[in-house]
């Protein structure tokens, strides 16, 4: 031997006997040679150091005597079903062991062998990811047969990265220390490298984007879960750093229930790091079960292949208890085999015994294959709950055997995320419908079927029910022709009348008629009815012909025609046409016809409806905006937006015609005599104030609505959320009578037994003008207190019910009166009276339990009916001396109330449970009789069940009194007291008078110090008063308030202060700039001064 095999010689004994003391003292020394191997100018040194180490250290004892050992691990051997076709044909890699990380056995081999499965492509030129590396041995043969572009070899435990990149240098460079070139003239150091990180957070924190992201990690729960809670080091014992490869700790995901925590948790990650295409592969043991196993993939949006399945020994030191554990306390059974030729799957219990008694336990082994079957979306989604909504992620579930449901569902959960993400504020849209929604309907008329509309042609609905009861009630003909397949929804008064002439103003009689259209005209000449509604037969809508006839006979006996192209509209990527939509291809629609279409044709929720109606007639589709809002308040936004999302997928997939848009031949001009709206439609829509939109130079500031725009609570959007990521949701879940009644009880002390009817509506205004429809029925007259809520008396009006106001003074609030209450009733039979309270909308006064127990009393002796609207209460901020209501024990205090006397409670429950911008409005009825006439007008727009299952998590919320929910509640009182006092504060500084305010969402103020005075701006001229101040405010400032006109005082006017906190700032910059405008500075700090 030379003197240099004595030197090299002496170094290794040296070597092997610092490292025999203890696993933590070799640890050190291998750390110390990788320092070396680091360093390129001791590089080749230190890795022929290792080739003349290895003899020494490659036994089987030498894990034992020297805290290491180095061996051969044969390819081969782990894919011994395919030709291994590496540049170097290499059969085997030379790997060091330690025993404080994973040693490679059956678990990983049979892994490998999974990964062999995929044609080499697969891997070539991409950058991979290998979660628990262990050793290094996956991702250093992964490099070294499918040449990827970069391999992260990823580990927690810090002494395994150690050892792999040890690892990696006992295979970039051969026995010499010389680099070993592959066929592109790349080393595996060019290909591979190692990190510590908590599975994929390196990538994360580097902005890593990944093509594959392959993983072995551990399944069982720690059986001692304090272990695991101890810090990650390089210093930490080898039991514990050994434990991070055959346990695994809670993760806070559903999977933990089975061991799957980790991988859950991996998963997700993955979800953030990988590219669109990418696809991971993980090792899954089957003790949970394969449907276990796979559902953890399918309900985060993957597609699974199952690569490779086996069998494989559990190991002897793997303590399965907690997996028995969790059978004792569930109904879950995993799977495990005795030996490995049994068939019959047993239990984590049967298991353990048979363990402990010397027997061999086995378990299936598998290796799926995953792919994101819509990633760009599933990412979206993942963002959201990642983004504060982790708790929503153990509901989540995108398995879907249907791909047309899916494609369908995903877009719009993604949509949605964004949406939710996106609005921390409850956006203001137009009752007409969203501004977005009818653009996108606008857009795939003329995208699918060449017609140009605008969003002012189109209106919505909650349904295509209220749709044409609407349309009826504002045109309110003494006779119509209805389609019998759609009166089902109608009010029956309408279809039980047999007379057709000589009707009584304002009301409607409705005829059934055939679909057929040779028969529907027939019927149209004959009966000579002023609206005809109705569809057309399906070999009927192929040709326009069906329908230019329905035009011309219509507009020769002056009938409007509303037709209904619901069962005619495809939502697809090749929609056929029908006749209807070919005609306004090249005609613009006649101003006395308008087209009506109910969206219902979804793959996921078959009752989740939107309806909407085109008309190119100005005043018409201007009216028909206006029913909504005076008799349901808006649309629901939540279903707008998911046929939205449908449309702006169909209009994403659509390739832009390149031929230019046919001119269309102008309307026919329709005769004078076609029917006009109805005279109590006409007066209200002449009389009520309506929403004025954002103008094209400037958007306005609303304060003159009944909505909130405070921010909206992450629990609130994480229940919304929550409720559509769901599926298979049962009845009991949206059931939220039982929560209802509980918040009425705890609130107004209101009793809502099982005996009442508990009634559901989408707006709470929807609700009242049923009630006012039931008053009309029962020949009764609605008493409304000057300067009630605007919008409800409009409503009344509009439906032509008989209404009287009781007189209110600002001395007592405008609070009702008993004694003036009981003069007005003296003088009315059937009376029916509103009651808005405990706080009354809009003054913002509130009635005490006193005040209502005298108004309750009064209402009993002369027999009225009472509605309660309780809608914008539960936000009282200024109590002091106020007292809670206890509505059972006022009613049972009503000395002896005349048989007619009943009590029926409106409510809306999202200003309270602080859900602005998701109305759920209710109305409990104690009387039978009215329960039967409430349901004579079907066509009641209803929230929708993923909002039932929203409130009833709200509710649950709130009424167990939950810490961090009740001090949202809290904080949103506050938000809006500390508003009012901004608001009062600033009015009373620019001369209004203000009567205060100590709940709800909106004040009263007089303009004193502007009566009279004489003001010229942009398109306003002329004296101020308490109804034109609100023209010349919204012209002058873009500041939109209540006049007097709308609250029914004279010269008092409105303002709703929920805003969002900048439109508030600049609410009250408005104010004061028309106070200059108007008075001038020097009147400003002549009032400040006064």
């Amino acid at each position: 031997m030379g003197s240099a095999g004595v030197e090299d010689a002496a170094a290794v004994a040296a070597f092997l006997e610092r490292c025999a003391p203890s696993g933590d003292a070799a640890y050190g020394e291998l750390k110390a040679v990788l320092g070396r191997l680091h360093e390129p100018t001791t590089r080749r040194a230190a890795r022929v150091f290792l080739t003349a180490l290895r003899p020494f250290c490659s036994g089987g004892d030498s894990l034992a005597r020297y805290g290491f050992r180095i061996h051969d691990l044969s390819l081969l051997h782990c894919a011994h079903d395919h030709q291994f076709s590496g540049f170097q044909q290499r059969k085997k890699l030379t790997m060091m062991e330690i025993p404080s990380i994973f040693i490679p056995e059956d678990w990983s081999f049979t892994f490998y062998e999974g990964l062999n499965r995929h044609p080499d492509s697969i891997f070539r030129d991409k950058t991979v990811a290998e979660l628990g590396c262990g050793n290094g041995w996956i991702s250093i043969a992964l490099a070294e047969k499918w040449s990827p572009s970069k391999v992260y070899g990823l580990d927690i435990n810090p002494r395994a990265v150690k050892i792999a990149w040890i690892n990696l240098y006992l295979n970039a460079l051969d026995d010499d220390g010389l680099p070993i070139y592959d066929g592109e003239g790349k080393t595996l150091l060019d290909r591979v490298e190692f990190y510590e990180s908590d599975l994929l957070s390196y990538c994360r924190d580097n902005k890593i984007e990944l093509d594959r992201i392959v993983g072995c990690i551990p399944q069982i729960l720690n059986p001692n879960p304090e272990a695991m809670s101890k810090i990650v080091t390089e210093n930490s014992s080898e039991e514990f750093l050994y434990s991070l490869s055959n346990y695994c700790a809670l993760q806070g995901f559903v999977e933990d229930q089975f061991g799957l925590g980790l991988i859950a948790r991996a998963v997700e990650e993955g979800i953030s790091v990988i590219k669109p295409m990418g696809i991971m592969i993980f090792n899954m043991g089957g003790r949970p079960g394969q449907g276990v196993c796979e559902r953890l993939f399918r309900r985060r949006g993957f597609r699974i292949t199952k690569l490779w399945q086996t069998k494989i020994m559990q190991a002897a030191d793997t303590d399965i208890s907690a997996l028995v554990e969790i059978e004792k306390n569930s109904r879950h059974r995993f799977e495990f085999f005795m030996d490995l030729v049994g068939d019959q799957p047993v239990c984590a219990r049967t298991a353990w015994a048979y363990m402990k008694s010397g027997g061999r336990i086995s378990h299936a082994l598998s290796v799926y294959s995953c792919q994101l079957r819509q990633p760009n979306q599933v990412k979206k989604i993942f963002e959201f709950l990642k983004d504060g909504f982790h708790e929503v992620s153990s509901s989540l579930d995108l398995s879907f055997d249907d791909d047309s449901v899916a494609d369908e569902k995903i877009p719009f959960l993604a949509y949605l995320a964004s949406f939710l993400k996106e609005n921390k504020y409850n956006p203001c849209e137009p009752p007409a419908g969203c501004l977005n929604f009818r653009n996108l309907v606008a857009g795939f008329m003329k995208s699918y079927h060449h017609i140009p509309l605008t969003p002012d042609n189109v209106v919505v609905f909650p349904s295509r029910a209220v749709a044409i009861e609407n349309a009826l009630r504002l045109f309110s003909p003494a006779l119509a022709i209805v389609d019998e397949h759609l009166t089902r929804h109608l009010p029956k008064q309408w279809l039980t009348s047999l007379a057709i002439e000589g009707k009584a103003k304002d009301t409607v009689t409705v005829i059934e008629a055939p679909r057929q259209s040779d028969l529907l005209i027939e019927l149209i000449r004959k009966l000579k009815p002023q609206v005809v509604v109705t569809g057309m037969a399906q070999f009927e809508a192929i040709t326009s012909a069906a329908f230019e006839n329905l035009l011309s006979v219509t507009k020769d006996v002056g009938s409007r025609l509303f037709i209904d192209i619901s069962e005619h509209l495809e939502l697809s990527s090749l929609p056929s046409s029908n006749g209807v939509l070919k005609y306004l291809a090249g005609k613009t629609l006649p101003s006395h016809a308008a087209i009506l279409c109910g969206l219902v044709k979804n793959q996921v929720y078959s009752d989740l409806e939107v309806a909407f109606a085109i008309s190119e007639d100005a005043a018409v589709y201007r009216a028909l905006s206006q029913t909504i809002e005076l008799l349901e308040g808006h649309t629901s936004q939540i279903s707008q937006h998911y046929y939205g999302c449908l449309f702006h997928e169909l209009l994403a997939f659509q390739i832009a015609d390149r031929h230019p848009q046919q001119e269309r031949l102008p309307a026919e001009v329709i005769p004078q005599k076609m029917i006009g709206f109805s005279s109590s439609a006409m007066s209200t829509l002449k009389e009520a104030e309506f929403f004025i939109p954002d103008s094209k130079k400037s958007s306005v500031i609303h304060m003159d609505l009944d909505r909130s725009f405070l921010p909206v609570p992450s629990a609130v959007n994480a229940s919304i959320f929550e409720s559509f990521v769901r599926q298979n949701i049962t009845e009991s879940e949206t059931d939220v009578r039982s929560s209802i009644q509980q918040l009425v009880k705890d609130s107004y002390g209101f009793p809502a037994d099982g005996c009442s009817e508990i009634l559901y509506g989408n707006t709470c205004l929807a609700l009242f003008n049923k009630l006012a429809l039931c008053c009309i029925q029962d020949q009764g007259t609605l008493l409304f207190p000057l300067g009630a809520n605007g919008h409800y008396v409009s409503a009344a009006k509009f439906v032509n019910a008989n209404t009287l106001t009781i007189p209110t003074k600002l001395e007592s609030g405008f609070k009702i009166e008993p004694r003036v209450l009981a003069d007005t009733l003296e003088t009315v039979s059937r009376p029916w009276v509103y009651i808005s309270g405990p706080t009354i909308n809009p003054t913002g006064f509130l009635y005490s339990d006193s005040d209502i127990q005298e108004l309750l009393s009064v209402c009993g002796k002369y027999g009225a009916r009472v509605v309660i609207d309780t809608s914008f209460s539960g936000l009282e901020f200024q109590t002091d001396g106020w007292s809670r209501w206890n509505l059972e024990r006022c009613l049972s205090a009503v000395n002896c109330p005349k048989p007619s006397f009943s009590v029926a409670l409106l409510g809306e429950l999202s200003f309270e449970l602080t859900a602005a911008g998701h109305d759920f409005g209710f109305l409990i009825l104690n009387d039978s009789s009215l329960v039967d006439t409430f349901h004579s007008f079907p066509s009641l727009s209803r929230p929708h069940s993923t909002l039932k299952y929203t409130f009833k998590k709200l509710l649950g919320l709130k009424n167990q009194k939950d810490e961090h929910f009740s001090n949202l509640i809290m904080e949103q009182k506050d938000t809006l007291k500390s508003r009012a006092d901004h608001l009062i504060k600033t009015l009373e500084g620019c001369g209004w008078d203000v009567a205060g305010s100590h709940g709800g969402i909106s004040m009263l103020a007089k303009p004193t110090a502007y009566i009279g005075k004489i003001i010229k701006v942009d398109g306003f001229d002329g004296k101020l008063d308490g109804c034109n101040i609100k023209e010349a405010i919204l012209r002058s400032t873009g500041l939109c308030i209540n006049s007097s006109s709308w609250t029914g005082i004279p010269d008092h006017c409105r303002f709703s202060f929920a805003l969002e906190s900048s439109e508030f700032e600049r609410a009250m910059g408005c104010i004061v700039r028309f106070k200059e405008l108007v008075l001038g500075s020097k009147a400003f700090h002549q009032i400040n001064g006064n």
